[in-house]
């Protein structure tokens, strides 16, 4: 009976200790060190808390759901403000600030913004509660390309893209991680990755300082165990500090220059600096050298989007030794995959500060509007999520650049659409002629005569009667810019953009379509032109000269996809549309920049019959507006303005033109396909 008494006292002891352990308190006192030892390396070297200011209302972290205010951006869409600088700014928070108030999201009316965006300069401490929208952070974004590490406030309940973002204090899908943006990082543009050299001559390598006191010296300090001084170069010179000593530096430290290794090197190694993240990471992806990423804890940039794992290797600081190993189990087409992929992250998303600003802003929206988000597939694969609007489709199928990646073809239908400037006064006129040849076309569904002619349209039966629907739209504020307005009449994915004046056979337009067919992401047609640097003027010139190349289909006669029309209109700035339609002039070659700007490919010029370039030539020697000195001098200042607002220079020179089976062959008219092209 004693016995089952001293039973019976032991067990209720050991219930009360299990109480007292596992009261609710004390279990909240164990998650920090939790999340500190499944943050690995990062929290035993002091790796940053999540920051209290990011509660939401209910006490738990910040998410949209809870600390976003969506009914702001359904009355005027998303559209961003942006607040006046204060102060002094550096010139980097001057660059940011162009990037965001270029883009097509600003707005200067705070009342109609979806996002108010904060930028933060290094070493400042913005008041916070002065800002007259404030509202505890709701609806705001703090940002900044080159201020890292712990904000030293509480940023509230605002998003925050910012560099060197540790998992820790992350919020998932509410902030942005940043790449660290080095100084000379350009505006826009930017410059492409590579060369891409293959197979490059080093494996591995690293050359850089460490601190012997900060973070990531353990790191730094052991990769003189995997330098070879063969194919793995891992340099790193010792930088003093305060109470701190160095060594000397490596004998061959000094012999190699960090851009040159990378740049002949498959792989580049980027651990942390003194904060998580590193400069390396963007010099890695611009040489087109595969990071492996050993830096425990960090969120990698814009990783809610982006798949890094088909573009670097994510080692472990633990596990440093192991590295050489594991890089040199990487088989060639794995190595060749990846460096690809360097170069399409690179070029799209990291090239410049406005594409950096641009994707985080894309990030949000997508979040925002989430019926209409991107999917995995075009944030990864070419052109990339800044050019695949969802906008305009959830579906990879309506893009004409995934069509071969899902093994579909485009639907064998073309809508033409004829662009109207001059008054229908007889059924002779040059536009009659060319709407009956077109509604001859196997391939032609319906027709589209857009009126941009100042006086209104004549009625239906002033029009030839054709075999398919033809249709007059008024164009929209009759700019030259409309031809390029994406119509909701306009169901087919193919447009045959046409001048009132084109002369076009039916076996012309039949054949043109059947190679758009197999190049639905181009533009694909007849007149051609070029561009050239001029040295002696120092701009780019623009040339309507025969030659053996051409870098220009101009849209007068030509093939290309709807959603050309969608990206023209919606993608590109007003001011570029603006200038367009106040000279009336150079909307042909805008289009042209944007669709080889997506693609980074030229167009197609088909052959066309001699009759055709005749009499292109007599019009230019008497009437046509292409001999008029004024207005080849304003495309020629379009090239350069729209060159400038690009960053870079698109257009890619061809010389490759497709002409039909048996075009030039001694064989009887009667046996060829296409017998009018060849015809005088």
């Amino acid at each position: 009976m004693q016995a089952r008494r001293r039973y019976l006292l032991a067990g209720l002891a050991a219930c009360l200790l299990l109480g007292l352990h596992l009261r609710p308190g004390r279990r909240r006192a164990a998650a920090p060190l939790r999340n500190a030892l499944a943050a690995g390396p990062a929290a035993e070297e002091g790796a940053e808390r999540p920051a209290r200011g990011g509660a939401g209302p209910a006490g738990g972290r910040c998410r949209m759901e809870t600390c976003f205010d969506f009914s702001r951006c359904r009355r005027h869409g998303f559209r961003v403000y942006v607040y006046p600088a204060g102060g002094r700014l550096s010139e980097p928070q001057r660059r940011v600030l162009r990037s965001l108030r270029g883009s097509r999201f600003y707005t200067p009316e705070p009342g109609r913004a979806c996002l108010l965006v904060l930028p933060l300069e290094r070493g400042a401490r913005p008041r916070l509660a002065r800002l007259p929208h404030w509202d505890g952070g709701r609806n705001h974004l703090l940002f900044s390309l080159h201020r890292d590490g712990p904000l030293g406030f509480e940023p509230g309940q605002a998003l925050l893209a910012q560099p060197s973002l540790a998992a820790p204090r992350f919020r998932p899908r509410f902030d942005v991680s940043l790449p660290l943006v080095p100084r000379r990082l350009p505006q826009r543009g930017g410059a492409r990755a590579g060369p891409f050299a293959a197979p490059r001559r080093y494996l591995l390598v690293f050359k850089g300082q460490r601190d012997p006191s900060g973070l990531g010296s353990e790191t730094r300090a052991a990769l003189h165990h995997l330098h070879n001084g063969r194919d793995l170069l891992l340099l790193t010179a010792c930088q003093p500090g305060p109470g701190a000593r160095c060594d000397r530096h490596p004998a061959d430290y000094a012999r190699y220059d960090s851009q040159e290794l990378m740049h002949n090197s498959s792989f580049c190694l980027v651990p942390r600096g003194r904060r998580l993240g590193s400069f390396r990471f963007l010099e890695a992806l611009q040489a087109a050298c595969i990071p492996v990423l050993v830096s425990n804890g960090w969120e990698l940039p814009f990783s809610e989007v982006i798949d890094w794992n088909k573009a670097a290797i994510i080692g472990d600081e633990r596990l440093l030794l192991q590295i050489p190993s594991i890089t040199r189990s990487i088989d060639h087409d794995k190595v060749l995959a990846l460096r690809q992929q360097t170069q399409f992250l690179w070029e799209t998303y990291f090239s410049s500060v406005e594409k950096i600003v641009l994707t985080t802003l894309e990030i949000i929206q997508d979040r925002i509007q989430a019926h209409v988000s991107r999917n995995h597939v075009m944030w990864n694969a070419q052109p990339g999520g800044l050019y695949a609007l969802p906008q305009f489709s959830t579906s990879l199928a309506d893009f004409p650049f995934y069509y071969f990646a899902l093994g579909r073809s485009p639907a064998k239908e073309f809508t033409a659409v004829i662009q109207a400037v001059s008054l229908l006064l007889s059924q002779s006129q040059p536009i009659v002629k060319l709407i009956l040849a077109v509604a001859k076309s196997k391939y032609c569904t319906q027709i589209v005569v857009l009126w941009n002619c100042e006086k209104p349209p004549p009625p239906r039966s002033r029009w030839p009667s054709v075999p398919v629907p033809l249709s007059v739209v008024e164009g929209e504020h009759k700019t030259m810019s409309s031809r390029f307005f994406p119509y909701e009449l306009i169901r087919t994915d193919a447009v045959l953009s046409l001048d009132e004046d084109t002369i076009l056979s039916t076996n012309e337009v039949d054949f043109a379509f059947t190679v758009w067919c197999s190049f639905p992401e181009r533009i694909v047609g007849y007149p051609a032109r070029s561009h050239y640097w001029d040295k002696s003027k120092g701009w780019w010139a623009y040339t309507s000269k025969w030659t053996n190349e051409y870098s220009m289909v101009l849209t007068g006669a030509a093939f290309y996809h709807r959603y050309y029309h969608y990206l023209y209109t919606f993608y590109l700035p007003a001011s570029l549309h603006s200038m367009v339609d106040q000279i009336a002039n150079c909307e042909d070659i805008l289009m042209n920049f944007l669709v080889s700007a997506v693609t980074k490919l030229p167009p197609i010029k088909v052959t066309q019959k001699k009759q055709y370039k005749e009499t292109m030539m007599q019009q230019g020697s008497k009437t046509s507006r292409w001999a008029d000195p004024e207005h080849f001098a304003q495309r020629q200042a379009c090239m350069n303005s729209f060159a400038s607002w690009f960053g870079f220079m698109p257009l890619v020179h061809s010389q490759m033109r497709l002409d039909p089976v048996l075009f030039k062959d001694q064989v009887s008219i009667l046996r060829k396909k296409y017998r009018d092209i060849e015809r005088p």
